[in-house]
């Protein structure tokens, strides 16, 4: 695996555009999080005494841009010694450069702002189930599984699970066998409201005075040996709270159904 050199990420990107993307998008962000809306984070406490790699952050997916970028400054916030806040954004100024984050190709390169998301620290895939809006059926690219592994060896990695902002979707098998083979320690994200906050892409300010919020849990207890792959995902999905169990509409739809078919048998 290729690795980092004290000028250039493991992709050959050098710190400096990384730093300097990073700080900008903070700035032109932060009023979004800090400002327009107040995002609540909690859990960053779980952060402070990770190595520097091999750190896999699995995460639900509630817009395209809005939830990464709370995520760099939750880092850069935490890597200059703020636990829980981002009211100081000096912190931009000495950012996390070695997070990187696992992103759909097809997003990454639909205009300029996702290009310049790209450099600061994205691994682009293509999604094996999904393009362009139509259902497809295609073999993974084991080079970008590679890029994954890379991005691992060198730094942090969030990824999100279902592979869409689309809630309760199910858990992408493939994140469950990176971590079997990978052995990280994976930390779990909850993140809610930014679908209420922002618009799909996450780029445009929906609604003002929402308060998002941002939980990061302790790392997962996985038996790597033991444990399979299958079981390896329904811990990922419910550690997020996004397994059916925690789906509400979901359990008041059941319960009208069963209310409407008891009606129904007590009216024959």
């Amino acid at each position: 695996m290729a690795k980092k050199s004290i000028f250039t990420d493991a992709f050959g990107t050098p710190y400096f555009l990384k730093r300097l993307i990073i700080f900008i998008l903070g700035v032109v962000s932060y009023r979004r999080f800090n400002g327009f809306n107040k995002l609540k984070i909690t859990g960053t406490e779980h952060l402070v005494d990770l190595p520097d790699s091999n750190v896999l952050f699995v995460s639900n997916h509630q817009t395209y841009f809005a939830d990464v970028a709370a995520m760099y400054h939750a880092f850069c916030s935490v890597n200059n010694g703020y636990l829980n806040t981002i009211k100081n954004p000096i912190y931009l100024l000495n950012p996390k450069i070695d997070f990187y984050y696992v992103a759909a190709e097809e997003t990454m390169n639909k205009g300029i702002l996702p290009k310049i998301f790209k450099i600061a620290g994205a691994v682009t895939v293509k999604r094996t189930w999904r393009a362009e809006g139509k259902n497809v059926n295609r073999m993974v690219d084991m080079s970008e599984v590679d890029n994954i592994m890379k991005a691992l060896d060198n730094g942090w990695v969030a990824t999100f699970p279902q592979g869409t902002t689309s809630a309760f979707a199910q858990g992408r098998r493939g994140t469950a066998k990176l971590v079997k083979n990978q052995r990280p320690i994976v930390i779990p994200i909850k993140i809610n409201g930014f679908r209420r906050a922002f618009d799909k892409k996450g780029l445009r300010v929906k609604v003002t005075g929402v308060k998002p919020t941002m939980e990061f849990k302790a790392p997962l207890d996985i038996d790597y040996d033991n444990e399979k792959a299958p079981e390896i995902l329904h811990k990922i999905m419910t550690a997020i709270e996004q397994t059916e169990d925690f789906n509400l509409l979901h359990h008041y739809d059941e319960e009208l159904k069963a209310k409407k078919l008891e009606q129904k048998d007590s009216d024959n």
